[in-house]
């Protein structure tokens, strides 16, 4: 293969490109959460973009994720460059379990889900906060026993 040239140097990079992002959607849990968690209307709650996450196996999303919430559920989305393999969620509140806790100076708020028990997603800091005010009163993680 040669790659000197720029029409077999492109095939290659959008092919290896396509490749990763298939990748890291199986390697995160996002494509495991795409066939139980997707919007069925456009979401129209509370949004925070280009935030950054960790997910399983030690898959980190940074600064490319939009996250939304509103007292329906969660939004999650990754942005329109990094999409393959990565389509947009909605999780509703019912099937999310809240575990927060500080890792020295930093708090975060972790995210699992009923239908996907071995995905998780965590925020740090202030995002939690955030989500947790724009959910309301449907919020799971009221609980005291959510916070370590």
């Amino acid at each position: 293969m040669n790659l000197e040239n720029p029409q077999v140097f492109f095939v290659f990079f959008v092919c290896l490109w396509l490749l990763v992002g298939l990748f890291v959607a199986q390697m995160s849990g996002w494509a495991q959460l795409a066939r139980y968690y997707r919007p069925e209307t456009p979401f129209e709650g509370e949004r925070w973009r280009f935030r950054s996450c960790k997910m399983r196996w030690l898959t980190h999303y940074n600064n490319c994720v939009t996250a939304g919430s509103d007292t329906k559920g969660l939004y999650l989305a990754v942005l329109f460059l990094f999409r393959v393999g990565h389509p947009p969620l909605f999780v509703p509140w019912h099937e999310v379990m809240i575990r927060q806790g500080k890792t020295l100076f930093w708090r975060w708020t972790e995210f699992s889900f009923h239908q996907a028990p071995s995905v998780w997603v965590k925020f740090y800091g202030e995002l939690g906060d955030e989500i947790c005010r724009a959910a309301g009163p449907a919020w799971p993680g009221n609980s005291p026993a959510n916070r370590e």
